[in-house]
């Protein structure tokens, strides 16, 4: 799990509900139609911008991808990468019949690789799958954003909903308050939905798309280097600028060797 994020939300609403009760009553803070209008509104748009599927998927693959961290360890598939590569040149590729591998792209990768597929059909082939898995990643990361940018929006229009309430009932001072709760806790409540939560979730999700990628690439040439019988040691030198901090010290040392 990443921790990060949680601690993150948790911290973030600490500080302002600690805010609140240091400087008065966290009941001022709260207002059912304010709440209608930004959540709600925000709600109605986002469904506007996206198809229902979409929204249901979208908001799936935007948690999972923000609180957990990803299964596909780059690390772990260089290693991987390195030890197929060794024992296709010492039994060739058939020797890669029965190995068993942890990621499912990767071993769908070996296996055409031992039904004899040239390595041009085989990056063509789990390319197209990674790039379909990527879209569906982004999608996550774009509908935080579009969450994000339309809270705000709605802030606004409740606060302006508010002022005129306001002002159409200046003769009553009872309704003065009300009306000026709504202007002002709209735009409270969008900001913090914006700038605590949608924003940092999807500048988040994009972070970890672009690392997804990174790996996705790093197991389609991996793939393909093992199909051409590429030694373990030029297999290093290819792969290692894919891992994030490069070739790990002990393969720089053996091939220095």
């Amino acid at each position: 799990m990443d921790i990060a994020t949680l601690i993150g939300i948790v911290a973030g609403m600490g500080v302002i509900f600690g805010a609140i009760l240091m400087g008065g009553s966290l009941d001022a803070f709260v207002d059912l139609p304010s709440i209608m209008v930004v959540f709600g509104g925000t709600a109605a748009a986002t469904l506007i911008k996206f198809p229902m599927r979409d929204v249901i998927k979208s908001l799936k693959i935007g948690i999972r991808i923000a609180f957990k961290n990803p299964k596909e360890d780059p690390l772990s598939i260089y290693e991987k990468a390195i030890e197929l590569s060794t024992l296709v040149r010492k039994n060739g590729l058939l020797g890669l019949e029965n190995v068993e591998i942890e990621n499912d792209i990767m071993a769908r990768g070996i296996r055409m690789c031992v039904d004899g597929h040239s390595g041009e059909v085989i990056r063509s082939s789990i390319s197209s799958e990674v790039e379909k898995s990527i879209q569906n990643d982004e999608l996550g990361e774009l509908m935080f954003r579009g969450i994000g940018d339309t809270a705000p929006a709605f802030g606004m229009i409740g606060t302006l909903v508010g002022l005129v309430q306001m002002l159409a009932n200046l003769s009553d001072p009872d309704a003065i308050g009300p009306a000026m709760a709504i202007a002002m806790l709209t735009t409270f409540y969008g900001a913090v939905l914006a700038n605590l939560i949608a924003l940092p979730v999807a500048d988040k999700l994009a972070l970890k798309v672009e690392q997804l990628k990174s790996t996705k690439q790093l197991i389609i040439e991996s793939v393909v280097q093992i199909q051409s019988s590429q030694s373990p040691m030029v297999m290093k030198e290819i792969l290692g600028p894919y891992l994030p901090g490069g070739i790990p010290k002990d393969a720089e040392g053996e091939g220095g060797e």
